[in-house]
């Protein structure tokens, strides 16, 4: 798969996107342990803590992977996106379940934050170049 070229925009968005991978992989590990616990489906067939611990690792490498691994930008995007579907079922359960966490206290404020989650996986995407590699006319 061949890189493309990226805005200094798209790097911004993208340096960006890194950081905030890594402020929430901390999260996992730290102040933010027992929110992301609550995201974790109840159908999940292992330990919610173990689901956090090896996400927020997840979360760690491609945080890290947006920022450094320039080469291979639309690659990390890719597969930033394709983690951001794979956890949207914890979304979904947060919502379905009612569970309050990270201050989504409400049915109407964890529904509304289901909305943001096909912007994240447009921004993996936008922000590496990726949309342009898998939309590629030939």
């Amino acid at each position: 798969m061949e890189n493309t070229n990226t805005s200094k925009f798209q790097n911004f968005g993208r340096i960006l996107l890194g950081l905030f991978m890594i402020s929430a992989a901390i999260g996992h590990f730290t102040f933010d342990r027992e929110d992301f616990q609550a995201q974790v489906p109840n159908w999940v067939p292992l330990s919610k803590d173990l689901v956090v611990i090896l996400s927020g690792v997840v979360e760690i490498i491609l945080g890290l992977a947006m920022i450094f691994l320039t080469r291979y930008k639309a690659q990390v995007g890719i597969a930033l996106a394709v983690f951001y579907v794979l956890v949207f079922p914890g979304n979904i359960a947060q919502y379905i379940n009612g569970t309050p966490a990270f201050g989504l206290d409400t049915d109407q404020a964890r529904l509304l934050r289901l909305f943001f989650q096909p912007v994240l996986i447009f921004l993996a995407l936008w922000s590496t170049g990726a949309l342009a590699v898998l939309f590629k006319r030939k």
